[in-house]
């Protein structure tokens, strides 16, 4: 049996072909259902996200499964093989499994060390288990790749530097400030940016967080979520003589607050410092109130400074993921490669052993004169017959079944002795026994 894995990603395919393929919530248990009953396809799963999507399946013939996937992928999403054939990857064998201990830590996302991609890969993990589409292989991989990932996240610090604009935000702010217990914050503007800062602003424990935005309901919206305080947007500089964090992300074309604001702002604190962020695009305050003692000021520009230091950091955490990734590959790609070997020859030592009691009965009659001693020695000395014969066979067996040709010898070798199909508890047994 052999892993799989037809798929495009960022890397390969601008969005709006990852869009055309994409599988919705909606439709991804029928879809999986239907991936399985590919004639090529004996288990299977699909990795579907905003930045890939990725058919895992298991199958006997690589070249046949791969043709399949592509047109039901196309077939799936009423898109033409032309159009996105030029966009797909093709990993096979260890290939596969690399690949997918590498999406599952998070080495080949986007955002290297972002943490969202373990939880999309349970996701699907989740989904093809429950409409019956895993088995032996791809259930044993995906929590091999689960566990590759937590070695990952806690053996490297490859998720251990802000790497988003609002993270980034608000590490900088924890810098001035130390902890955020006692502290208020406000963000002004609730797009995707402030939504951002707000988790990790309550994560990291700020005492109260206001939120302004033009649409108030938008402000009322985003404040439940959070346990927070909406505003009306034209009343926040009224609010900011309460604030020590500002972070402003809006769409408005000119300053929102201008230095005149914040002199009179500073007084009515007694001079207690604030921090403003600004990772708006064009700015939101002007920088000149950086000018203002007591004042902290950073825009967009100061953050993506440490983005870029971070990112560089958890390039450097890259290399040892890397290993532990190579290193578990070797673990599971010996424990795959057995699937065959293993109950071949336990097959083929089964057919000896039947020969060997079938010749036993039919003698019967002329071993009637025989002692039961004697007897026994005929017997054992049958089974070594049987040993000293299968021995190079098993030894050839277990040495070439783990190359890429292995497939040839194992085939060879039920042909000749015509081994029936092993069962898939049959290999479970084969497996526990070894």
């Amino acid at each position: 049996m052999n892993v799989l894995i037809v798929g495009l990603n960022h890397k390969t395919a601008p969005v709006e072909i990852r869009e055309k393929v994409s599988f919705s919530s909606a439709s991804i248990h029928g879809a999986v259902s239907r991936l399985c009953k590919l004639p090529a396809v004996r288990e299977g799963a699909i990795l579907s996200t905003c930045n890939r999507v990725e058919i895992l399946a298991v199958t006997k013939d690589i070249e046949h499964a791969e043709r399949q996937i592509k047109r039901f992928v196309c077939d799936s999403n009423g898109v033409s093989i032309e159009a996105i054939d030029e966009h797909l990857y093709i990993y096979d064998r260890k290939d596969a499994i690399r690949h997918l201990f590498r999406v599952a830590s998070s080495i080949d996302s986007m955002v290297i060390g972002e943490p969202q991609i373990l939880g999309q890969v349970k996701g699907a993990y989740a989904i093809a288990a429950e409409c019956k589409t895993t088995g032996l292989i791809l259930n044993r991989l995906f929590h091999k790749a689960f566990n590759v990932a937590k070695r990952v996240r806690t053996e490297t610090q490859i998720g251990g530097s802000a790497v988003s604009i609002s993270y980034a935000a608000v590490e900088m702010a924890r810098k001035i400030f130390g902890e955020f217990e006692g502290k208020t914050a406000m963000l002004i503007g609730a797009g995707e940016m402030s939504e951002l800062a707000a988790k990790h602003l309550m994560s990291n424990g700020v005492s109260k967080l206001f939120i302004a935005n033009r649409t108030y309901e938008r402000a009322v919206k985003m404040a439940k979520e959070y346990e927070a305080t909406p505003i009306m947007f034209r009343e926040f500089i009224h609010y900011m003589k309460d604030t020590d964090i500002v972070i402003a992300s809006t769409g408005a074309p000119d300053y929102i607050l201008k230095p005149d604001d914040v002199k009179e702002l500073i007084k009515e604190r007694k001079n207690r410092p604030v921090f403003f962020i600004d990772i708006a695009v064009p700015r939101n305050i002007d920088p000149k109130i950086n000018d203002i003692e007591n004042i902290y000021l950073f825009d967009i520009d100061d953050l993506q400074g440490v983005v870029e230091a971070n990112l560089k950091e958890r390039q450097k955490a890259v290399r040892y993921a890397e290993d532990i990734v190579s290193e578990e590959l070797e673990a599971f790609s010996q424990w795959i490669e057995t699937l065959e070997v293993v109950p071949t020859i336990k097959s083929l030592r089964k057919r000896f052993e039947e020969i060997k009691r079938e010749e036993f009965e039919e003698a019967e009659t002329s071993l009637k004169h025989l002692s039961e001693k004697d007897l026994k020695a005929v017997e054992r000395m049958a089974g070594a017959i049987i040993n000293k014969i299968l021995h190079k066979p098993t030894v050839l067996l277990k040495k070439e079944g783990r190359k890429l040709e292995g497939d040839i010898y194992i085939e060879a070798v039920r042909k000749l002795f015509d081994l029936t199909e092993e069962t898939e508890e049959e290999v479970k047994e084969a497996l526990e026994s070894k």
